[in-house]
């Protein structure tokens, strides 16, 4: 008596051919689509908490180093300085989440121009093989955004400030609240003289201005495209008032 059994490999190619029905009809990929959109927009989500939940706890310690170094003239300034490397270090997490944050996003807005524009909107998708570029990318994920260049996002909308309370902290602390001592002596690291550290902090913060305002022309995808605030919508003066 023939066994009946569907074998592994009559199941393999029912599963490849699941997808490949649904790719095929309309209907069916619209009724999957927003269930995929649903879960990228919660992938990004909770990519955007990860990356607030980073900025808060750099600004928490932030806040207790400042008031622990500025509770007593003998707490020694270099403490502000240890401050910068352990916001270098939260940095360094933001950039790596702000990435992923940015694959997401991108998959997000790529779904809108190309399938919800157009419906709302129908006068062409923005990219015409939009399916097979989210495929590939569903396939082979590729970040969308350089290291340099997240790099660069995240010290000019938030981390440049808080590298400068740190820094005017500092210059107060070894100058206002140190008056028994020359500044030059307030600044020193065993060995390292204090104008040798004020000089390294200077070229610090030149680097990162000039990271901040790099590059001119950026890789990743902008979503304001330059309205004035309160023009969005578009009104039809020949449109009978209330």
């Amino acid at each position: 008596m023939p066994d009946d059994r569907p074998t592994d490999d009559t199941l393999e190619r029912e599963d490849q051919e699941i997808a490949a029905e649904i790719a095929g009809d309309a209907e069916s990929l619209l009724d999957a689509l927003p269930h995929y959109y649903r879960g990228e927009v919660a992938q990004t989500t909770t990519a955007q908490d990860r990356i607030d939940q980073t900025t808060n706890w750099a600004i928490t310690v932030l806040a207790a180093l400042l008031s622990v170094v500025f509770s007593s003239p003998d707490m020694p300034a270099y403490l502000l300085l240890v401050g910068m490397v352990i916001l270098a270090i939260f940095l360094s997490f933001e950039v790596r989440r702000y990435r992923f944050y940015d694959l997401y996003r991108s998959r997000v807005r790529f779904v809108q121009e190309n399938v919800f524009a157009n419906a709302l909107n129908p006068r062409g998708v923005e990219h015409a093989n939009w399916r097979e570029e989210l495929g590939e990318d569903l396939r082979y994920p590729t970040f969308k955004v350089t290291l340099l260049e997240a790099l660069s996002r995240r010290v000019r909308r938030i981390y440049a400030l808080l590298f400068a309370v740190l820094g005017v902290s500092w210059v107060a602390k070894v100058t206002l609240f140190t008056p028994e001592s020359r500044w030059t002596e307030a600044a020193e690291l065993p060995g390292i003289p204090g104008p040798v550290v004020a000089g390294l902090l200077a070229l610090f913060f030149l680097g990162l201005v000039v990271l901040a305002r790099w590059p001119g022309a950026r890789e990743a995808k902008g979503e304001i495209h330059g309205e004035e605030p309160g023009e969005w919508k578009e009104t039809d003066e020949n449109e009978p008032k209330p």
